[in-house]
């Protein structure tokens, strides 16, 4: 399926090297403000040719909005956005074409479909997220409206350095700051100095990226297939690259027992009151920890939602890899091309959309409800 989504539902089309990469929107309310310039920055974030770091493909991925939206406002029909392909070079491929590249998904895509794209990734190449990330850019603005919601993603770890963050006041700012998006002024430049190594090496590095969303309403979320981190969980491991993904402590909470990891109730009187909680007009109930991950029983607590991605090394490398061609007789692959030495320094803001997408989604099948 392209179609992500239930009531707040995103098709995304396109291929690496075709004419052009976009989504369609439906299901978006009306009467919503949209901020193309906001749509833009988000755009910006995850296109590539940005630095030594990512590929040096240079595409400006300039949004055009074709339908949906009048005077900034959405009309309520179906949002069709479209960014254009300037800097594809298909014929860089040919010489791939009879060739299944290691990790890819030449192989995979071939015998489902008897036919594939050879041109770079195709359907399978990353540049596929553009629709991800314009959609996500107005999920955002749907949730900061509604409810002040703020999702952040950031580096957390590239191979094996790890940043300390904050998730409780990490900001966009710190964030955009570091050229590698980990917002560790120590971790930061060092895991720079590592992807820049491995490109010079013509090699290849992962890591984790971690998401925080914040002022996150109460009630998010279906208590049995459809639960939130569930939704969530599938949302990630749909993007490209993507190995892992866990939500608060994780497999790190198979080492405590119940009574380190149960996440204590109590009541916090505040002057603000009720974003989270509208039935307690001074203040809100909250955990003292948040092992849960702001998730309990499948639904939003009010608490944080923090969770990481696992991104495999970028597969496209320039080192020698023994491989078979289509009629499976062994031959001996060096790579070339344009590709990220890391794939997560342009991460951030797919994961992000792919975050605010599903909680757009919930939160209006929530007012449905309720």
């Amino acid at each position: 399926m392209n179609t992500f989504g239930h009531l707040f539902r995103i098709t995304t089309w396109g291929e690496s090297h075709g004419g052009a990469v976009g989504v369609v929107v439906d299901g978006c309310p009306p009467q919503i403000d949209v901020d193309i310039s906001a749509i833009q920055f988000e755009l910006d974030r995850r296109r590539p040719g940005q630095s030594h770091l990512t590929t040096p493909r240079q595409e400006s991925d300039v949004v055009e909005i074709l339908s949906g939206v009048f005077e900034g406002k959405t009309l309520g029909t179906p949002i069709s956005m479209l960014v254009w392909n300037k800097d594809a070079r298909p014929a860089a491929y040919e010489h791939l074409k009879d060739l299944y590249r290691p990790s890819h998904a030449d192989f995979t895509y071939e015998k489902k479909y008897g036919i594939r794209n050879w041109q770079g990734g195709g359907r399978a190449s990353a540049r596929e997220t553009i629709g991800r990330v314009a959609a996500g850019a107005i999920a955002k603005q749907i949730l900061r409206e509604n409810a002040e919601t703020e999702v952040l993603a950031y580096v957390k770890q590239i191979h094996t350095l790890i940043a300390e963050v904050d998730t409780d006041t990490v900001t966009l700012e710190q964030i955009e700051a570091s050229p590698v998006r980990c917002p560790d002024p120590i971790a930061g430049p060092k895991m720079a100095e590592r992807i820049d190594q491995a490109r010079r090496d013509q090699d290849s590095l992962g890591g984790i990226i971690e998401s925080v969303t914040r002022k996150v309403p109460v009630g998010l979320g279906e208590p049995v297939f459809d639960k939130l981190k569930a939704d969530l969980a599938k949302a990630m491991m749909s993007l490209p690259a993507t190995m892992g993904f866990q939500i608060g402590s994780g497999f790190d909470g198979i080492t405590m027992t119940g009574s380190e990891h149960n996440d204590p109730f109590y009541f916090e009187k505040n002057e603000v009151g009720g974003i989270c909680n509208p039935d307690a007009s001074d203040g809100r109930i909250r955990t003292r920890t948040n092992n849960s991950g702001g998730t309990q029983g499948g639904i939003s607590n009010g608490e944080n939602i923090v969770f990481q991605v696992a991104f495999k090394p970028t597969a496209t490398i320039g080192k020698p890899q023994q491989t078979v061609d289509v009629q499976g007789n062994e031959v001996t692959l060096e790579a070339s091309g344009r590709h990220d030495p890391c794939v997560l320094v342009r991460a951030p803001a797919i994961v992000e959309a792919m975050a605010a997408l599903v909680l757009t989604d919930h939160l209006l099948r929530q007012r449905a409800k309720s």
